[in-house]
Formats: structure tokens, C-alpha cells, sequence
């Protein structure tokens, strides 16, 4: 493999996986479309790729497309011959709203079918081109213009959105913490959604496989359900610090000051529906991290 476009690829994996994570909501699925891009260059004449980025963008957008395609989501909805485009919608108006929304954007995005989602992640938050965005879609520049611009009025009009509070989410986050590190098995489970799911990347797993000597508990790829994910993090996240992850609310282990592990938290209310723990150090390294 020519190490140049091994290089190129890095270069552009940071922009690749905040691509990936906004249209999927989930950090370890974001790594994985980002590695079938990667695997699908590599087998592809990257000599006859003009365009190498957004060449990138869109064999990732379709790998996207197919997993949210695969899940039990929102399903597509046609769209009117004379749907029209909302009065006043500049592309300043359309920034504003995607800095706006903030931690509640991925929450909303779950509301939107696969195409409607596609189309306002590259076009709104990452200033795609409706013509580069269409054949991702199968539709006209027209028709994937018609499908952000639902989006944009349903995100707009959602009750999710106007209800979502970053500071109520900040405060769920860091009682989990601070009940992780008392080891309070109790108001972990009270902190959690009955159904909620803990993942973790093949980093973390190995490597919590590979402490088990020092007495680190094992870590599985995915634990469902209140108590069980309360069971593997109770205790675990004693030195982990209050932390905005791609301005959402989580936590960060972070020695020196410098990200190791990521724990990112989907809070749906006043309880947690979903963490991800991410120690692989190229998606940790593309994540924008603040810590509190």
C-alpha cells in the first residue's frame, strides 16, 4: 500500500469521523464506517481518484447510509412534488441552527429518516454541495435540497430540541461519576434507562482484558440493560473527569492532561440511555475534547 495515501487517508480521518458520528450517533459505529472506507481505498485505483476527499466523504456517506438503512429507524417518507423551501432559509440561518442545537442535535437526528439525515449532516453541518450530496441519495440536487430542508423544519419544530438542556445533561453525567467512583451500585442503576447499553471499542476490551492481573474488571464489546451496565462501570471511572465530547456532555481519562479514553453518554431526559467508552487512539486523537 503506497504510504503517501496511507498518509493522506490520516490526514483526513478526523473530518471523516465527526462525519460519521453525526450521521450515526455512535462513536464505535463511526470507527468502523471509517475503517470500510479505508478498506474499500485501499482496494480501489486511488491513481484514478481525482478528488481524493470527496472521494472520501462520499464512499463513507454511503457506508453510512447503509447502516442506518439496516436500523429498525424512522422510515422514509416521500417527498411532495411542491414541498416548499422554508421562507428566509440562508445558508447564515441554516449555520446558526446547527450551532444552536448543540448536544441535542444527535438526539433530534434519531427523529429523521436515513436520507433526511444524510442530507442535512453533509449539507448543514459540513457545507456539502446538494449536487455532490444527491447521487449519494439516488435523487435530484432539487429533491436531496427538499430532504435537508425537512429535516431543518422538523429539528426546528421539535419538542426534543426546544426541552433539550446541556446543563441538565452535564449534571446526570457527572452524578453517574460521581457514583461510579463510590462505587454506589444503587444510584448508578437509578441513573440509568432500564433498557440502557453500554459499548466499548476493541481498544478498551483488550486492554481491560489485559489489566484483569491488576484486578480490572472484564469489559464486553456491548452489556445491555440498567443493572449489568451498572455492574461494569461501578468503580471504573475513578479517575475519569467531567469533560464536553464534541460538545456534549461525557467524560475524558486524561493523564498528564492529555485524552486516553473517551466516555461518551446519550442522556435522554434525566436518565442515560447509552455510554460508549473509546480508547483507540486515532478516534480519540479526532475528537474535539474540553475538559471541565
Amino acid at each position: 500500500m503506497d504510504q503517501d495515501l496511507a498518509a493522506q487517508f490520516e490526514a483526513s480521518r478526523p473530518r471523516l469521523q465527526s462525519v460519521a458520528y453525526r450521521m450515526l450517533g455512535s462513536l464505535t459505529e463511526a470507527e468502523d464506517a471509517v475503517q470500510e472506507t479505508w478498506i474499500r481505498l485501499s482496494r480501489s485505483d486511488a491513481d484514478g481518484i481525482d478528488n481524493l476527499a470527496g472521494w472520501l466523504t462520499t464512499v463513507l456517506s454511503r457506508v453510512c447510509l447503509g447502516v442506518l438503512r439496516s436500523r429498525r429507524t424512522r422510515p422514509e417518507q416521500p417527498l411532495e412534488p411542491d414541498e416548499p423551501e422554508p421562507d428566509g432559509t440562508s445558508p447564515e440561518d441554516e449555520a446558526l441552527l446547527a450551532d444552536a442545537l448543540g448536544p441535542a442535535l444527535l438526539l433530534v437526528l434519531d427523529t429523521l429518516g436515513p436520507s433526511e439525515r444524510l442530507a442535512f449532516v453533509l449539507h448543514d453541518l459540513f457545507a456539502v454541495p446538494f449536487e455532490d450530496v444527491a447521487p449519494i441519495v439516488g435523487r435530484s440536487p432539487a429533491a436531496a435540497r427538499q430532504l435537508a430542508s425537512r429535516a431543518r423544519r422538523r429539528i426546528q419544530g421539535s419538542d426534543e430540541v426546544r426541552s433539550a438542556s446541556r446543563r441538565r445533561q452535564q449534571e446526570v453525567v457527572a452524578a453517574f461519576l460521581a457514583a461510579s467512583r463510590k462505587g454506589d451500585f444503587e444510584a448508578l442503576v437509578a441513573l440509568l434507562d432500564p433498557d440502557a447499553v453500554l459499548r466499548a471499542d476493541r481498544a478498551a476490551v483488550e486492554s481491560a482484558a489485559a489489566n484483569r492481573d491488576q484486578g480490572a474488571p472484564l469489559l464486553a464489546p456491548a452489556v445491555r440493560g440498567a443493572e449489568a451496565v451498572a455492574m461494569a462501570l461501578s468503580g471504573r471511572a475513578t479517575a475519569a473527569k467531567l469533560a464536553l465530547i464534541d460538545s456534549t456532555p461525557g467524560a475524558v481519562w486524561a493523564p498528564a492532561g492529555r485524552p486516553r479514553a473517551v466516555f461518551a453518554f446519550h442522556v435522554v431526559g434525566n436518565t442515560i440511555a447509552e455510554i460508549e467508552i473509546v480508547t483507540e487512539p486515532a478516534v480519540v486523537a479526532a475528537l474535539r475534547v474540553e475538559i471541565l
